[in-house]
């Protein structure tokens, strides 16, 4: 059983335009990491990431994360037309170990991490614990492909020839900490 918030879901954050965002991308990114999530509160699930983008392109604020295969969140971002991307203080670094390292189908993550998931104002999932969530429509998927890769050396990323697939949302959403 899956424990939400109170009644009002998004209503300690504010929504802020992606341009103001407050923390630098690449650091939110690359060394903060962050949970991809996908679904709805009766059936979801949440997976560490540390690859993506922020940025521009076909006159949207988008996002871009990247999912192998074989994690099962991948199964809940191909159904849905909705995803976020959360992003946390250093507070919550071992819950982000946590979601990283064991899969949803065999532990509940919201149990063994203490994050509240929260209903988006597009019926998807954030967390409370939150500071910054974007919320995604899907424009985009495809997967990356072995014989694109110009650099040759980057194929080490993939030993097991499991390629991610590529999503590329536009930001609907952009839900910050309301201070």
């Amino acid at each position: 059983i899956l424990c939400f918030a109170n009644q009002n879901q998004m209503e300690n954050f504010k929504i802020v335009k992606p341009s103001k965002i407050p923390d630098n991308a690449f650091k939110l990114i690359s060394a903060d990491w962050f949970l991809i999530t996908a679904g709805d509160r009766t059936h979801f699930n949440t997976m560490t990431a540390s690859w993506g983008m922020l940025g521009h392109i076909w006159n949207l604020d988008v996002a871009l994360c990247v999912i192998r295969p074989h994690r099962y969140t991948y199964e809940f971002v191909e159904k849905a037309e909705i995803f976020t991307m959360s992003f946390f203080d250093e507070t919550q670094r071992d819950a982000l170990r946590y979601c990283g390292k064991f899969s949803g189908r065999d532990v509940d993550k919201m149990k063994e991490t203490g994050l509240i998931p929260i209903d988006t104002d597009l019926k998807s999932i954030a967390f409370e614990q939150a500071k910054l969530v974007p919320e995604c429509k899907k424009l985009y998927a495809d997967d990356l492909k072995p014989d694109n890769f110009l650099v040759q050396s980057l194929l080490g990323n993939y030993p097991k020839n499991d390629f991610h697939r590529f999503y590329i949302g536009e930001i609907k959403n952009c839900y910050t900490k309301a201070e």
